[in-house]
Formats: C-alpha cells, sequence, structure tokens
C-alpha cells in the first residue's frame, strides 16, 4: 500500500526469518493484496519407520521405530548417546488427488533435533535448519509409491555424555575440557515430529 509517498508492505515471518523485498519497477497501482493461501493436512505419517545410523558413532547400524520420539528415550545406549547423521526413511503412497492443479504438496517435519535434509525418491529437496522446519516435495513426489529420506544432523552433546559414562570401553569423542559428564541431562535428538504431508493452494 502506498500512501502520502509511504510504502507500506505486511509480511508474514516465521522465527528467524529472513526476506529481501526489492522494488524494481515504478508503482502502477495504489494498493495490492496478495491472496493469502490455504494449507489442509493431507496425512499424517505415523507408524513405523526405519533409522540408518553413520557408521562408526557407536550405534547399531539399522533400527526400527513404531514411533517418532527423541533418540535419547531409545533402550540400546548406542542409540540414546547417538552423535550423527541418522536417516530415517518411510515409504508412502501418494494417491492421485494429492497433485491437483495449482497445489503444492510440502513435508511438514514438526519438531527437529536439529537439521534435517529432506530427499524423495532420490531426490534431495532440501536442508532445514529451522522452524518451521518444511520443504516443498511437489517436485519429487509423484502418484503411487514414494520413498522418503529424512537425514537428521544433531549435536555432539549426547555422545560427549554416553562417553563419559562409568561403564563405557570404547569413546568415541574427544575434547580438552569436561564441559559434560555422566550425569548432564542429555538433549532431544532426531527427527521428533509429528510428520504430515501439506496441500498448499
Amino acid at each position: 500500500t502506498i500512501n502520502n509517498g509511504v510504502t507500506k508492505v505486511d509480511l508474514r515471518l516465521e522465527p528467524a526469518d529472513a526476506v529481501f523485498v526489492i522494488f524494481k519497477n515504478k508503482a502502477v497501482k495504489m494498493d495490492v493484496k496478495v491472496p493469502v493461501k490455504t494449507e489442509n493436512t493431507l496425512t499424517t505419517l505415523n507408524g513405523d519407520w526405519t533409522i540408518n545410523f553413520q557408521k562408526d558413532r557407536g550405534a547399531p547400524a539399522s533400527v526400527k521405530i513404531n514411533d517418532l520420539n527423541s533418540l535419547t528415550e531409545n533402550t540400546n545406549t548406542g542409540v540414546k548417546y547417538f552423535s550423527g547423521t541418522a536417516n530415517y526413511i518411510k515409504s508412502i503412497n501418494a494417491p492421485a488427488q494429492w497433485f491437483k492443479k495449482g497445489m503444492a504438496t510440502w513435508l511438514d517435519l514438526g519438531d527437529v533435533k536439529n537439521l534435517a535434509e529432506v530427499v524423495v525418491n532420490g531426490k534431495s529437496v532440501g536442508i532445514i535448519w529451522k522452524k518451521p522446519f518444511r520443504a516443498d516435495i511437489s517436485s519429487a513426489l509423484k502418484p503411487g509409491k514414494n520413498t522418503l529420506e529424512v537425514k537428521v544432523t544433531n549435536l555432539w552433546v549426547n555422545r560427549i555424555i554416553g562417553d563419559a559414562q562409568p561403564d563405557v570401553t570404547q569413546k568415541y569423542t574427544y575434547t580438552t575440557w569436561d564441559f559434560y559428564n555422566a550425569k548432564s541431562p542429555l538433549l532431544p535428538s532426531g527427527l521428533l515430529g509429528p510428520v504430515k504431508i501439506v496441500a498448499v493452494k
């Protein structure tokens, strides 16, 4: 909106967002309203996930889980104290009605600790490092069966705490100062969800 020589631009920004506002040409209208996009949840990805872990970090090569929660809640100590990249894999079926003209399909990861790369059918569609943890998967998703991968990388803190446990026989980290000890609280870790597929129009 232009009023008394002042240009006003209304923006909706999420936490940690940043945008560039560029005026390339002279205004031809005094007021322009951009339609607000609508969203509709197509499905929530509940149920089983397979997690493949980065090698030589103390975790098993792979585990299967029934629900998404922090890796620190796992009973396997290699998973509980894991630090590195964990690849969450799931097969999803995309019905034809998800591919309507003018509709974009986004993957909403819910909460992530700490950043994630989203891969659909072998194609990387983006690295997400802040809320909202979302990626546009329209270019990679296809009708029928799809393979979804979410490669989540966390911090080193939990592995350092794991290496400080009194019964540890092999350590995977080294620090010049003991910033954490065996009783230090673990940080939430991994893909926490809920993971949803959202239609944006």
